[in-house]
């Protein structure tokens, strides 16, 4: 195959050479100039020993590599159907779309799931459904009795995504959208940026390279109170995320790719450009429970009372019933708790962190929400939620498993025009939302994504409303793991209080 591609490359090149020596025109002579640098590649491919099937297939197999590389577009475009796609399917991408540009987000013609298969799940409506407009609960009040800054949030928030893992163009478009919302907007491990502070509230992350909150002594990171101080008293800093561990990859901890890594963002972490960043997988200010309990109550005190919260995926079940029964034991215990879902993630993260380790969100939720009533814990720590929420149904069953707020990552990147494209690690977002490369960067224009960050907030806790009053209840807060339902064989249904708490 090699040398009959080679010969005919070179045919042709003859050929067009003939043609041009007797027809000297110009589309000749661009023909022969085509065939030419063909037969130079032919050439080299045929004789690198690199690539096998390159030198079996010289210039033909390339075609592999340009449809490897858009495999994931031309997926979306010509082969998924409504539902099929991962990690987010056409019908969810959509919606937010739609909600975004306050766009038509209705559908025709009934829905395209297969109702009765097992899995499936649903609501119930009442006979006597609330009129929406009255709905109440779309705010919660975070703080404990150790805190004095409360926090009044919305039950949907951006949740933790950094500078340097998505550009300053998406970054502030999430924060004006939050502005705009009057939601929250998680900063992520990577510190807090100037595109951080634009005027929309912050949850400030702690993470254990200390990005924003600490300082690198011997070569290693720690933990600065003044540092950290300086930066958590900020007025836009209205509650701090220690971050234990992510859904992408729990017990590794966070990656920024080299080519991520410009002088502004090493600048930010106080870390040398152009080197690949990887956090450490635990944190250095503490070894232990009881240690964990002071610094939780050093970070409060260090940012004058705000509420402190932690943030994990759920691991080792006797460890975290430890963790909880040390907090109640102690009294003392942080505001409130983030549950990442194992099949989080916007980041760059190894395949089996991804794929195999973590608790799922649905396992994880239920678990430190049982935890917290088994130890009376309920009325001092909420619950943050995050793993892959994107519409009201995904919102309405995760607040009645215990959650009292929603983090959402990639259903904001969709908001501000994500399309899936699954660059995020390689720093070549097609849209500006992933990327440091300004020419990339540039195409996300602010002034019009900030708007579309707000519309996505505001319809979705509408179509949260619009649910709860379908289901005749009253407040959003007033949601229970018994109004939520699973097909869990072709003639049962049951509820998820008997599912996940009987």
């Amino acid at each position: 195959m090699r040398n009959t591609l080679l010969t005919i490359f070179i045919s042709v090149t003859i050929l067009f050479g003939v043609l041009v020596y007797f027809i000297p025109q110009t589309g000749t002579i661009i023909l022969l100039s085509i065939a030419g640098f063909l037969t130079i590649i032919a050439i080299y491919d045929s004789l690198q020993t690199k690539h096998s099937l390159l030198r079996a297939f010289p210039v033909i197999a390339r075609l592999r590599w340009f449809f490897e590389d858009e495999r994931d577009k031309i997926q979306q475009y010509f082969i998924e159907d409504n539902l099929n796609g991962t990690p987010i399917n056409r019908e969810k991408r959509s919606i937010v779309y739609q909600r975004s540009k306050l766009s038509k987000d209705t559908i025709p013609f009934g829905t395209q799931h297969n109702v009765y298969a097992k899995g499936y799940e649903f609501v119930k409506h009442s006979l006597f459904p609330k009129d929406h407009h009255h709905i109440a609960g779309d705010r919660v009040l975070f703080g404990s009795d150790k805190c004095t800054q409360k926090y009044d949030a919305s039950i949907i928030n951006i949740s933790a995504m950094s500078f340097g893992s998505l550009s300053k163009n998406a970054i502030m478009a999430l924060n004006q959208g939050a502005k705009m919302g009057n939601f929250a907007h998680n900063t992520g491990e990577g510190g807090i940026s100037p595109y951080h502070l634009q005027g929309g509230d912050v949850i400030f992350q702690v993470g254990t390279g200390y990005f924003g909150a600490g300082k690198s002594v011997n070569g290693k990171r720690v933990f600065d109170d003044e540092t950290f101080r300086e930066n958590a008293i900020r007025p836009e800093i209205k509650m701090i995320e220690i971050k234990f561990s992510q859904g992408a990859k729990p017990g590794h901890g966070g990656i920024l790719p080299a080519k991520k890594n410009t002088p502004e963002i090493a600048k930010i972490r106080s870390v040398a450009p152009g080197t690949q960043v990887d956090s450490p997988p635990s944190h250095s200010a503490f070894t232990n429970y009881e240690e964990m309990i002071s610094f939780i109550q050093n970070v409060r005190d260090l940012s004058e009372g705000k509420p402190v919260g932690i943030k994990f995926c759920a691991g080792n079940n006797e460890e975290i019933e430890t963790m909880i029964k040390a907090f109640a034991e102690a009294n003392n215990y942080p505001d409130f708790i983030s549950v990442d879902g194992g099949e989080g993630g916007t980041g760059a993260a190894p395949m089996e962190f991804t794929n195999y380790i973590g608790t799922p969100l649905t396992e994880g939720l239920v678990f430190v929400n049982k935890l917290l009533i088994k130890y009376n814990l309920k009325n001092q720590i909420k619950i943050i939620a995050s793993g892959k929420a994107v519409d009201a149904f995904d919102i309405v069953k995760t607040l009645s498993l215990g959650a009292d707020a929603i983090g959402m990552a990639r259903s904001f990147m969709l908001s501000l025009g994500c399309i899936q494209a699954r660059e995020c690690n390689l720093d070549t977002c097609p849209v500006g939302v992933a990327t440091q490369d300004e020419s990339l960067v540039k195409a996300l224009v602010v002034e019009k994504k900030n708007i579309r960050v707000k519309n996505y907030h505001d319809q979705t806790i509408k179509a949260v409303k619009e649910v709860v009053a379908a289901m005749g209840v009253a407040s959003i807060a007033d949601l229970k793991a018994s109004h939520v339902f699973r097909r869990r064989k072709d003639e049962e249904i049951v509820s998820f209080e008997d599912i996940y708490y009987k």
